[in-house]
């Protein structure tokens, strides 16, 4: 809140109301050994105008992308977002709106959700969506756990090229249930198919499109193997990449899941996020999470409302296929417009900037004497370099010239200790390429 209009003779009216004479009164079931027994260590009293010129102060100092050139990757990407997106998702139907529980009350934002799922089956190549999960990690580990249910099996494949922070959060999901995860190796900067180790015991084989490190994965050739052995195909995708390249659903996966902060949504300290969940639909009963259906109201007229709520706060219980019982919607709204408003060629644009520039930058940056790229494997809109000196140390250089230059994944893969992981999105210049490029040759 901006302001706060509440005097003193406003809470002794609110006091009297509600029966007691002190706030201290309100207090009387929080024991005493608990309670702070000193003041509070807060600076003496500002006036507004002093107090908003404080707060800015302490707001400058945050390395926002007002002042600052981002080539951030890994999952947080900077893109461009219309205008109209903040437009639409700032309107108080949108922003104040709970659950949709009451569907004749609701149905703008039924429908809103409606459109979100109809465009991920459209992006994914699949034919059901829900309405979003909390991000791109739990949404791969909501797909494994649906596997594990649908196969009845006790393992899961994991390539060691998906998300370091998605495999992390796997693991804290199936900790203590007995089940394994075996994670396959890393050939050229994809997932070694000859690594690829699946038996009658697995249940799933999850890849991501393109991987960490910015590189597109054999997905045909893995879904081939997968299948062989009646395990399901999961596919985590980067959403922009869909403008260009073949859809999940086209090449095999049988569940495709992902990150949807770059469709419209900003970057803000890591979040709020949203994850992107779609399937096949005979698995659509396993699906994890809240679906929104189409259907007609007593009039005969087109209407919208929740359906197959398989959540542990309705008649599932402990048999729901997930106790995740809510979604990102407000967010969700966000990827929805964006993507009704740039359409399917706009998409294809977006994308084709990012594998354009980002091209451009890595052959530019592997040009400087000590720097080069340890891939040779086809990427998207991020690639790995190896660099001369500790990555930490050029970093910290690249951040006071107002440069976010990446990320350094020796904390990820000891093996690529002193290698960057660079993201250039459509939003970046000719002249914020070259400026990188230029600070770079110092090192």
């Amino acid at each position: 809140m901006g302001y706060v209009p509440n005097t003193d003779k406003d809470k002794k009216e609110m006091l009297r109301t509600i029966g007691v004479d002190a706030i201290e009164k309100l207090l009387k079931d929080i024991p005493q050994e608990i309670r702070l027994k000193k003041e509070l260590n807060l600076p003496n009293p500002l006036s507004e105008i002093e107090l908003k010129k404080e707060m800015l102060s302490l707001s400058e100092r945050n390395a926002d992308l007002l002042h600052h050139t981002s080539f951030l990757g890994a999952g947080a990407y900077d893109h461009y977002i219309p205008s109209v997106v903040e437009h639409l998702v700032s309107r108080s139907e949108f922003y104040t709106a709970y659950t949709p529980y009451q569907a004749e009350a609701s149905q703008g934002m039924l429908q809103s959700i409606y459109e979100f799922q109809s465009m991920i089956c459209e992006l994914t190549g699949m034919d059901v969506a829900n309405a979003s999960m909390y991000d791109g990690a739990s949404a791969t580990a909501e797909a494994a756990m649906m596997a594990l249910r649908i196969t009845k099996r006790k393992e899961v494949v994991v390539s060691r090229a998906l998300h370091p922070n998605y495999r992390t959060v796997l693991k804290t999901y199936i900790q203590g249930i007995g089940i394994s995860i075996k994670e396959i190796s890393i050939k050229n900067g994809v997932t070694d198919v000859d690594a690829l180790s699946i038996s009658d015991n697995t249940a799933a084989v999850i890849i991501q499109q393109p991987n960490f490190f910015g590189c597109i994965e054999e997905l045909s050739a893995i879904n081939t193997i997968t299948k062989k052995f009646g395990a399901i195909f999961i596919a985590s995708v980067d959403p922009i990449s869909m403008g260009i390249l073949k859809s999940p659903g086209e090449l095999g996966a049988d569940i495709v899941v992902g990150e949807g902060q770059s469709l419209g949504n900003s970057l803000s300290f890591g979040g709020p996020y949203l994850g992107f969940f779609a399937a096949r639909k005979e698995y659509v009963r396993q699906m994890p999470g809240r679906l929104v259906g189409a259907t007609v109201d007593a009039h005969g007229e087109k209407a919208y409302c929740l359906t197959l709520q398989t959540r542990e706060q309705h008649i599932k219980r402990e048999r729901a296929t997930s106790n995740i019982c809510t979604n990102q919607a407000l967010c969700a709204l966000a990827a929805t417009v964006y993507l009704s408003v740039i359409g399917k060629e706009g998409l294809r644009k977006v994308a084709e900037l990012c594998l354009q520039k980002t091209h451009y930058t890595q052959r530019e940056i592997t040009k400087i004497k000590g720097f080069a790229s340890p891939f040779p494997a086809p990427f998207f809109k991020e690639f790995v370099i190896k660099t001369p000196m500790p990555s930490e140390k050029i970093l910290k250089g690249l951040l006071a010239e107002k440069i976010i230059g990446g990320v350094d994944i020796g904390n990820y893969y000891p093996e690529l200790k002193d290698h960057l992981l660079i993201c250039v999105t459509e939003k970046r210049t000719r002249e914020e390429i070259e400026r990188l490029v230029e600070l770079l040759k110092q090192y």
